[in-house]
């Protein structure tokens, strides 16, 4: 299912320049999660494993996986730091094994050292909830030619669910993404190489991330993907009443909806169910 070519500098809009590939963005992406984490609010951590987490992945892309992304520390409420050497340790092996899986490989972490340590080793993607604001972030990226996901976070993941207050939460998290890719394109990362992500539950309350769904439409600028990441979140647990691990309608409902809405990257736990779904969605929309 992947159409993903080796590539060059690719049209802000059109495709998405990662690394040594050029995404098209002709038709939505799917980017495949590898929780590297043992505390993983979905409950789907491989920490223990690298072979585990390995297999995991690759049967991701054999499921249509556009992209895959790692992370090795949990951004769930509440969550604590992971120190840089023991994220380091649960994602490099993982990531040296995927080399030449035929997809980019994310690596989700706002860590310079991290940054400068993956892509060293091949990463072709930073995906980054605190939108490159650490000391050094925007320094360990601007010189590759990874793509750059840049996030909006009220606050941290410790503190990001105490009371989160906007007086308009499409406005001000659209505001925050612009004045996030100003500085990164004066730093020299191309507009081609950014991908921009709303935060579903990063510091907003369920009425915040449904009006961001609602209005998900007002999001984009200057010809810029979107992604939306809302699989299996405590959202969707609290419209339906399920637990984490029967959220997979809901998951899809809410991916379908974003896509409709002007989504180009849909972050996703359930590969080939997210893929059949957009199946059906391609089919209808067929001039």
């Amino acid at each position: 299912m992947s159409d993903i070519s080796p590539g060059a500098a690719g049209e802000a809009g059109r495709s998405l320049r990662c690394g040594a590939f050029e995404l098209t963005l002709k038709r939505p992406l799917i980017m495949g999660i590898v929780n590297l984490t043992p505390d993983s609010f979905s409950g789907d951590g491989l920490a223990a494993s690298v072979r585990q987490a390995v297999a995991y992945a690759r049967k991701q892309i054999e499921a249509g996986a556009d992209l895959i992304d790692l992370g090795a520390e949990s951004s769930r409420p509440g969550a604590a730091p992971t120190p840089v050497d023991e994220e380091l340790r649960r994602i490099l092996p993982v990531l040296d094994a995927l080399a030449g899986c035929g997809v980019p490989v994310s690596v989700d972490t706002y860590k310079p050292e991290v940054m400068r340590a993956v892509l060293a080793r091949g990463a072709s993607m930073i995906n980054d909830i605190r939108a490159l604001r650490i000391p050094g972030a925007i320094t360990a990226v601007a010189d590759s030619d990874c793509a750059v996901c840049l996030m909006h976070m009220r606050g941290d993941p410790s503190n990001m669910q105490d009371n989160p207050v906007y007086t308009d939460v499409v406005d001000e998290v659209r505001s925050f993404l612009q004045a996030r890719v100003a500085i990164a394109t004066a730093a020299g990362i191309g507009a081609d190489r950014l991908l921009l992500d709303p935060g579903f539950g990063f510091g907003k309350t369920l009425a915040h991330n449904l009006e961001l769904l609602r209005r998900f439409a007002e999001l984009p600028f200057a010809g810029l993907p979107m992604l939306a990441g809302m699989s299996r979140k405590s959202m969707l647990g609290a419209i339906t009443s399920r637990p984490v691990d029967h959220r997979l309608a809901a998951s899809l409902a809410a991916a379908l909806l974003a896509i409709q809405r002007g989504a180009q990257v849909v972050r996703v736990h359930d590969v080939a169910e997210t893929r059949d779904a957009l199946a059906i969605l391609a089919a209808v929309d067929i001039d």
